[in-house]
């Protein structure tokens, strides 16, 4: 009797250490992430806050580009994958699944001395076909020099969407990630390029351009008045789900308590 006793205080002196740390068991481990380049800022600024919260958690990104990263998270490479586009078919097909935490512009980029301001959608599509070669038909002077990315990266799935430019782009320079299109432009008085929103913030060098008479603006991003956006998406397997340090980094993301870092990292968060 006095066995059993004992055995049931030791069990409510454990269940009573477990509240009073949270009920919670300390959590460890390492997540691994891989993907979108323009998501950089934006999971770089959400790990190092959960690293900080939980100190035996390791979270490492590998800046491969949307394609890859997909890829990554297909194969079993990765833990969550990071696109800056929505899935394919073909990818929905293979089991995966997509989770949006954020909304990013596609700003349109030109070299701080050019002298345009404002461009139409349908501008920009002739502009990066080839059908305008010339800053002197928009107002400036000089062959227009574009700067794209490479196949398989989000920003250029969605800009060629948007701009009905698919396949279609006649580039001077595919460059491999958002800072080298920044680069680009900033070194080449006729060039244009497009970037993620999140990263063109103080760069110096370039200016944004209006859309349509329209700001590149976490504001008209987030009430769709600028068209060229595209989504930040956590991709996961649905055949296997997500277990320990990787699920509860994921459940931050996707949770309203990462929308403020979210917004400091210069993204639109989807939740509140």
């Amino acid at each position: 009797m006095k066995r059993r006793i004992c055995a049931a205080l030791m069990a409510l002196l454990i269940v009573g250490s477990l509240a009073g740390c949270g009920g919670k068991a300390k959590l460890s481990g390492s997540v691994s992430t891989n993907g979108s380049t323009s998501m950089e800022k934006v999971i770089g600024i959400l790990s190092e806050q959960f690293m900080e919260d939980n100190g035996n958690v390791t979270v490492t990104y590998d800046a491969t580009g949307s394609g890859t990263g997909i890829e990554a998270v297909a194969n079993g490479t990765c833990d969550i994958g990071l696109a800056s586009r929505n899935l394919k078919e073909e990818e929905t097909a293979k089991g995966l699944v997509a989770a949006t935490i954020a909304l990013d512009g596609i700003a349109i980029i030109v070299n701080e001395n050019c002298p345009v301001e404002d461009l139409s959608v349908e501008q920009i599509g002739d502009i990066f076909t080839g059908k305008i070669t010339d800053w002197a038909e928009l107002g400036g002077s000089g062959e227009i020099a574009c700067i794209g990315r490479e196949a398989g990266s989000g920003t250029r799935d969605g800009f060629e969407s948007i701009t009905g430019t698919k396949d279609k782009c006649v580039l001077k320079q595919e460059l491999t990630s958002t800072g080298a299109v920044i680069t680009a432009v900033q070194s080449s008085e006729n060039a244009i390029g497009y970037a993620s929103f999140a990263s063109v913030e103080g760069q110096k060098g370039i200016r944004v351009l209006t859309v349509g008479g329209v700001a590149c603006t976490a504001e008209n991003i987030s009430n769709g008045t600028y068209v060229v956006q595209r989504p930040f998406n956590l991709v996961t397997r649905k055949d296997q789900p997500l277990t320990g340090a990787a699920l509860e980094f994921y459940n931050y993301m996707i949770s309203g308590d990462a929308a403020a870092l979210i917004s400091q990292a210069g993204a639109v968060p989807t939740a509140k």
